[in-house]
C-alpha cells in the first residue's frame, strides 16, 4: 500500500478516535499491554536474535513498554494533563467567556529507534503518547529489528479490535529512506517522533521545514553526557566513582543515549588515579556484540577517528580486533588535555558505544571553558561533596545550562518513566528543548492549545463545562478548583 494511502486512513481513523472517551483511550492502552505480555517469550526470543540483547535486558525492556503504557492510562482517566482553564471573571460584563484546553494535533509518524527495539519503538513511548492523546500513529519500523517490529504491531492490531478503535490508529510501515521522506512530507502528517542520530534527526526536519505547512520534528539525537568530577569527590571516593562509571561507559555496549562519554576534571594526583582504576575496573568488562553491524562499524570508525587525533590518548592497549562483521567490541578509554579538547571541535562529538574521553583541565577557568564549547546534552552529571558543592557554584549553575537533565552523584544511564522525568535537552541533543520523550509530559508534544470563546455550555467539551463531569483538577478564574 502506498504512504499517500496510509496517511489518508489515518487523517480518517483521527476524525473518530479524537472523539473517543478518555477511559475508553486508556482501556484501549491497557489492552496494548496485556497483548505485549501475551506474546513476550515470542518478542524476547525474536528481538534476541535480531539485536544480540540478552534476555533479561529486553524483558526488563517490555517491562519499561507495558509500564507506559499502564502508566499513560492512568494520566488520561485522571485528566488535568489537559489544563483546562476557565476564564469568566472579566472586567466588565460584556467581556465574553473564555475557555481553553489541549487538543490532539492529527496524525502522527513515529521512527522507531534502533538502540531500545521495545520501549522507543513500534509500542514505546512516542507513540504510546501520541495515542494517549488522541492522535493517530503511523509507525516507521527500524530495519536493524523488522520481526521485532512487525510482532508488536500485531500486538496492537489486536488491541484495536478488542477495543472497538478504528481500525487504522496505528499502522505499521517499513522502508528506507524515501518512505521516511514520504511520510513527513505528506500533507496529513502533523507531527513526527524520532530517536536516532543527530543526521537522521537533521534529515527529518529538514524534510518537514519544506513542507508547504511544516510541522515539529521531535528529534531526539544523542549526546555525550559531560560529567564533571569535582576534586573533594575524587579525593574521597575514587574508588566507588571508577566502578559506577566503569558500569555506566560499558551497559549495554556503551548504546544508550545517555552513555557518559565525556568525563572532565582538574588535572593532577586524584584525576590521575581515578583514570587508573577506571581504566582498571573497565578492563574486567568483557567485549560485548553491538546490536547490528552498522553501529558496530559506526563505533570502530568514529572510535579510531578520535584516537588518531593529535594529543589524544588510548588509556591501555586495544585487543585485537576480530574481523567479523557481528564480532564483540571491547570497550576504550581515552585522555586528553582541556587545552587540546578547547583547540579540537572533533573531540566534542559523540562516539555512539563503549568509549568515553577523559579530559584534565589545568583549573577552574579552564574547565568552565570547556563546558562553554559542549553543545545542548540529554544529561550533565555532578559527582561532588557537600563542600564541592558550596565551592563550585558557578560550574555547577553552567552546567545546569547544557542538558535537560541534572544529576547529582549518580551515573546518567537509566532513565526513569515518570511524571518529572526530562529525556531531551538544547539542540543538537533534541530538536526542542521545552518537551520530553519520557515521562507523562511526552504527550504535550502532540497537542495544541485551543480557546472556546463564548460557546454554550452543551457544546463545550466536557473538560470545560461548567459543572466539570469528568472532575479533573482545572484553573477557573485564575484558581484551581475541581
Amino acid at each position: 500500500m502506498s504512504i499517500d494511502n496510509i496517511m489518508q486512513q489515518a487523517a480518517l481513523a483521527f476524525d473518530r478516535y479524537k472523539q473517543v472517551e478518555p477511559v475508553q483511550r486508556a482501556a484501549f492502552l491497557e489492552t496494548i499491554a496485556g497483548e505485549i505480555n501475551v506474546r513476550r517469550e515470542q518478542l524476547v526470543a525474536t528481538a534476541g536474535r535480531e539485536t544480540n540483547l540478552p534476555d533479561a535486558r529486553l524483558n526488563g525492556e517490555i517491562n519499561r513498554t507495558t509500564f507506559q503504557l499502564q502508566l499513560f492510562a492512568q494520566l488520561i482517566r485522571e485528566g488535568s494533563w489537559v489544563e483546562a482553564v476557565i476564564d469568566r471573571q472579566r472586567e466588565t460584563p460584556a467581556r465574553a467567556d473564555i475557555r481553553r484546553m489541549l487538543l490532539p494535533v492529527g496524525p502522527v509518524v513515529v521512527f522507531g529507534a534502533s538502540n531500545f527495539p521495545f520501549a522507543f519503538s513500534t509500542a514505546g513511548g512516542d507513540t504510546v503518547s501520541a495515542l494517549a492523546a488522541g492522535a493517530t500513529v503511523v509507525v516507521k519500523a527500524h530495519p536493524a529489528h523488522g520481526a521485532t517490529s512487525l510482532l508488536m504491531f500485531e500486538a496492537i492490531s489486536t488491541a484495536i479490535i478488542k477495543s472497538d478503535m478504528p481500525e487504522h490508529t496505528v499502522q505499521h510501515v517499513t522502508g528506507g529512506n524515501e518512505a521516511g521522506r514520504e511520510l513527513v512530507m505528506h500533507p496529513s502528517t502533523t507531527a513526527v517522533g524520532f530517536t536516532g542520530s543527530l543526521a537522521g534527526g537533521k534529515a527529518l526536519s529538514a524534510y518537514a521545514s519544506q513542507r508547504e505547512t511544516p510541522i515539529p520534528v521531535f528529534a531526539e539525537m544523542g549526546s555525550v553526557n559531560p560529567v564533571v568530577f569535582y576534586p573533594e569527590a575524587l579525593e574521597t571516593r575514587a574508588t566507588q566513582l571508577a566502578e559506577t562509571f566503569a558500569a555506566s561507559v560499558t551497559l549495554g555496549a556503551g548504546q544508550f543515549c545517555t552513555n557518559p562519554g565525556l568525563l572532565l576534571g582538574l588535572e593532577g594526583e586524584a584525576f590521575n588515579r581515578f583514570q587508573t582504576l577506571l581504566h582498571a575496573a573497565i578492563e574486567k568488562t568483557a567485549p560485548q556484540k553491538m546490536l547490528h553491524t552498522g553501529i558496530r562499524h559506526a563505533f570502530l570508525q568514529g572510535r579510531d577517528g578520535m584516537l588518531a587525533q593529535q594529543e589524544v590518548t588510548l588509556i591501555g592497549a586495544l585487543p585485537e580486533t576480530a574481523t567479523a562483521e557481528d564480532a564483540p567490541v571491547a570497550p576504550s578509554l581515552a585522555a586528553t588535555t582541556g587545552s587540546a579538547f578547547l583547540a579540537n571541535p572533533h573531540l566534542r562529538e559523540e562516539v555512539f558505544g563503549p568509549y568515553a574521553l577523559l579530559v584534565a583541565c589545568r583549573d577552574k577557568t579552564e574547565l568552565l571553558q570547556v563546558l562553554k564549547t559542549v553543545k545542548g546534552q540529554l544529561t550533565s552529571s555532578i559527582m561532588a561533596t557537600d563542600t564541592d558543592l558550596s565551592n563550585w557554584p558557578d560550574v555547577i549553575a553552567l552546567q545546569t545550562t547544557l542538558a535537560g537533565r541534572v544529576i547529582l552523584n549518580a551515573a546518567p544511564t537509566g532513565v526513569e518513566v515518570c511524571a518529572a522525568m526530562v529525556h531531551g535537552g538544547p539542540f543538537p541533543a533534541t530538536t526542542d528543548a521545552r518537551y520530553t520523550s519520557v515521562g507523562t509530559a511526552a504527550i504535550r508534544r502532540w497537542v495544541r492549545p485551543v480557546c472556546f470563546q463564548g460557546f454554550p455550555d452543551q457544546l463545550l467539551p466536557d473538560e470545560l463545562k461548567n459543572n466539570n463531569p469528568r472532575g479533573i483538577w482545572r484553573l477557573t478564574d485564575n484558581e484551581f478548583t475541581r
